[in-house]
């Protein structure tokens, strides 16, 4: 996989974001097309282009954004109420291909989604 995707470009500071969280291992940026009042984007600095190309060498990273989604959405004032959503492949609507995961929150939200 290319490391060259529009985060890969925002881990870099090629392209500009609006940065709201960032450490070694991954970077959270505020959509900039928000579906809800707050609407983040915790990306892992590891490449990997979807959810479905995880290996099991990918496991602690992906616990680390897991438990790292939370902490970034306490931070952001919705901790008690919020949503992950991850798209796998161009049939769910990815368009980057570099997992990323989809924090939702500060709205009511409803099911089922989409």
């Amino acid at each position: 996989m290319s490391e060259d995707t529009l985060f890969h470009k925002i881990i870099r500071r090629e392209l500009p974001a609006d940065v709201v969280y960032e450490d070694d291992d991954c970077i959270a940026i505020r959509d900039i097309n928000p579906q809800a009042p707050v609407h983040l984007l915790l990306i892992p600095k590891t490449t990997l282009p979807r959810l479905a190309d995880a290996e099991p060498a990918h496991a602690e990273m992906l616990g680390r954004l897991l438990v790292k989604a939370g902490e970034v959405a306490r931070a952001a004032g919705i901790g008690d109420a919020f949503r992950l959503v991850v798209n796998n492949g161009a049939g769910a609507c990815q368009t980057v291909f570099q997992l990323h995961l989809h924090i939702l929150g500060g709205r009511p939200l409803s099911w089922p989604p989409g």
